[in-house]
């Protein structure tokens, strides 16, 4: 699945990193925890999240998370936005709800991340 598949499925406008959209994503977190994302393995993953700070960004740089999708009609602020972009994050938002978003991308053959042991 590509960043792009994930943009479709989710109705989500693309914030930052348009350019990006043609790369592949090979699973999927969802939280607004971010010490539970650090608890899964990530592979090229996107992460959905109602969490709006910098945190967010800096996780993501941390576990190969190629794209974020802020869920439930959140918007970051634009230094969270300038920060992704510094990065080579995409990032995105969506009006679905958590439950919703992470459905529709499992059932579209996204996978989670293995559990860190």
């Amino acid at each position: 699945m590509t960043i792009a598949d994930v943009k479709r499925l989710l109705k989500a406008e693309i914030l930052c990193g348009e350019e990006y959209i043609s790369k592949d994503v090979h699973t999927a977190c969802g939280s607004d925890m971010m010490s539970d994302v650090l608890a899964f393995v990530k592979d090229q993953s996107v992460l959905l999240t109602g969490l709006c700070n910098p945190q967010v960004i800096r996780t993501a740089e941390m576990m190969d998370i190629i794209c974020i999708c802020f869920i439930r009609g959140k918007r970051p602020e634009e230094s969270i936005i300038e920060l992704a972009e510094e990065r080579g994050l995409v990032v995105m938002a969506s009006d679905m709800r958590m439950f919703e978003a992470c459905g529709i991308l499992y059932t579209n053959g996204l996978s989670g991340g293995a559990k860190v042991e």
